[in-house]
């Protein structure tokens, strides 16, 4: 046995800009405020899911309404470095950290507009399924292609 203690490991740090392949903005609302002042942390993860659905959405990659395959998210992290609050514009920067066969692993940045720093990042993973059986089917082609240029 040791009697050395396991290292602890380093704090994450916020991320750059440089990080992410695409920015899109997002309004804060007064709602989003806490009784503290600054955004609530629930929001952090609408705000994600936000970047990704209209992404998603935009460029034809994803129909909510008719889609036979679905994305369905099973992990989810956040990481909180500096508080955003109403009225701040929020730019949310979005990279696909990895694409697989039935799986999606979506990093986002959240950053004061104009900021060079992250004020909170984290990813979140969509397993793609039957929108019927909710069980796990390959990336359709055209979700595969929207996908390759955030990787």
């Amino acid at each position: 046995m040791s009697d050395t203690a396991p290292a602890t490991p380093a704090r994450a740090q916020p991320r750059g800009r440089e990080d992410f392949r695409l920015f899109r903005p997002i309004t804060t609302r007064w709602a989003d405020n806490d009784a503290y002042g600054h955004v609530n942390n629930v929001v952090y993860y609408s705000w994600f899911d936000t970047a990704v659905n209209a992404y998603l959405i935009e460029q034809g990659g994803l129909d909510i309404e008719r889609s036979a395959t679905i994305g369905l998210v099973v992990e989810t992290q956040c990481q909180y470095f500096a508080p955003l609050a109403f009225p701040q514009t929020i730019e949310a920067g979005l990279r696909v950290a990895r694409l697989g066969g039935s799986s999606v692993r979506y990093e986002v940045g959240l950053f004061a507009q104009g900021a060079p720093q992250s004020a909170a990042h984290g990813h979140f993973v969509h397993v793609y399924v039957d929108r019927e059986s909710r069980r796990p089917v390959p990336l359709p082609a055209a979700l595969r292609a929207v996908l390759t240029p955030l990787l």
